[in-house]
């Protein structure tokens, strides 16, 4: 992003605006939302523009701005809507060293100010690097629809309450209370007898939470799906934002972690085939210390937790370790990468089963019914695949597998790198060589892509 979002204090620091008309006016309601000190510049000022700030009390300077005006001022916008007069205010301004916005020129404009949704001190602000302001508008007033009035008075009085808040642990037992207070108690206290008793019910929640039995860590093993964020399950999205502790595969992509939220502490247990990994029993003692802590911990792993996740072995040590637990499935990377491809991995007629297996396992290549994979019309997704290509190519090739069998490989399924390359089964281990995939690489045995699918020369690569 070219441009971050901050919340920048203005209590009681100067703010200029310098122009006339209706651009100044804009800003001068908007800047009036704040507790900030404004200066008007505005030599012969319209009229509604003088009533508006006289009214309001901003100090007006019925002249242009001058050097020795800006001073100390932290913010400063013009608004002449001529170029001269506000390249010629600019340049004062920053001489000043204030941070400046010229109005509708973006490249002059140190900052820019966002569309904002009110409900103080509740603030959104949208922004759109001022590409596509009527984008923003359209933005804002959705939400000016779905957040009720009464969010400003219930984030006042927490507001206040915070530092009571202090007497519960942080983490979990103090998110608990404040979930309990905005989306419950709160509320019905607004809704029933008003803003002035809210001080009171934080008390009564308060003394409840700090009565009640500290909470217990529990573990939530959750599939990421195959890397796109948006195929991540709405169950996955929930625990991610709860998560304290998020344990995550080398395969999860950053824009999932992403949506966990900033104050989690992240745990990276990667694991490579035929390359470092992460002990599994370091993996489970991560797990059940941080849970025995009292965390909620999500155990994010790629894909399916159920396919090749080594699953069963973490459930099974978190038994034993008294954790409660519970499993969320997740899209895996052969659902994936047959849609990228537009087939179906079962097809009435072409093959009553679907081999979904591993080309090697913690002793190396593993072994697999090749002659039953052999046969005509079989179909397997196979994980893993990559470096163990010119294996199964034999072990298929030598139980009777014809070497022209299709066979796609899809890299980074579902991913904006995602990439897809057909061959046929005797030339898999060379085409694959040379396309020398670096992401994840899962192969369709048996499948060539659907005749749309192939025609999409940016992520088809087809080997002659």
């Amino acid at each position: 992003m070219q441009h971050f979002p901050i919340f920048l204090d203005l209590a009681n620091r100067p703010v200029a605006i310098a122009g006339n008309g209706p651009f100044a006016l804009a800003k001068l309601r908007l800047l009036l939302k704040t507790e900030a000190r404004l200066h008007l510049f505005a030599a012969a000022p319209e009229a509604d523009l003088l009533a508006l700030a006289r009214l309001r009390g901003v100090t007006i300077h019925d002249r242009p701005a001058e050097a020795g005006d800006l001073a100390g001022t932290v913010l400063a916008y013009a608004a002449h809507g001529d170029d001269d007069a506000d390249a010629r205010f600019a340049a004062l301004a920053r001489a000043a060293g204030a941070l400046v916005n010229v109005v509708d020129n973006l490249e002059a404009s140190a900052f820019i100010t966002p569309a904002i949704v009110d409900r103080d001190p509740v603030t959104i602000a949208i922004g759109t690097e001022g590409a596509a302001p009527v984008l923003a508008r359209a933005l804002k007033s959705d939400l000016e629809k779905q957040l009720p009035q009464g969010l400003g008075p219930l984030a006042r009085a927490g507001k206040l309450f915070r530092p009571m808040a202090e007497a519960l642990p942080q983490g979990a037992p103090r998110r608990d209370f404040w979930a309990d207070y905005y989306f419950n108690t709160g509320p019905q206290v607004l809704a029933e007898v008003g803003e002035g008793l809210l001080d009171h019910a934080l008390r009564d929640l308060l003394d409840q939470h700090l009565k009640a039995e500290p909470p217990r860590g529990r573990v939530d093993l959750v599939g990421a799906g195959p890397g796109d964020p948006e195929l991540l399950t709405q169950r996955a999205r929930r625990l991610l934002d709860r998560a304290d502790v998020v344990i995550h595969d080398r395969l999860v992509p950053a824009a999932i972690l992403e949506l966990a939220r900033r104050e989690a502490t992240f745990v990276a247990v990667g694991k490579e085939g035929f390359g470092p990994s992460t002990p599994q029993d370091q993996i489970n003692a991560v797990m059940i210390d941080h849970a025995y802590s009292g965390a909620h911990v999500v155990r994010l792993k790629g894909g399916d937790a159920s396919i090749f996740g080594r699953l069963d072995e973490e459930t099974q040590a978190l038994t034993e370790a008294g954790v409660e637990w519970a499993v969320t499935p997740g899209i895996t990377a052969a659902s994936a990468a047959a849609a990228a491809i537009g087939r179906s991995l079962t097809q009435r007629g072409r093959n009553t089963d679907l081999r979904i297996l591993t080309a090697h396992d913690i002793d190396g290549f593993a072994d697999h019914d090749w002659r039953a994979l052999a046969r005509p019309g079989a179909v397997a997704a196979i994980y893993m695949g990559k470096r163990a290509a010119r294996f199964w190519q034999g072990r298929l090739l030598m139980h009777g597998a014809s070497g022209a069998t299709p066979v796609t490989c899809v890299e980074n399924a579902s991913r904006p790198d995602q990439r897809i390359l057909t061959t046929r089964l005797d030339r898999l281990a060379e085409d694959l060589a040379r396309a020398a995939p670096l992401g994840p690489v899962l192969t369709l045995f048996g499948l060539a892509p659907a005749k749309a699918a192939a025609t999409l020369p940016a992520l088809l690569e087809e080997f002659a």
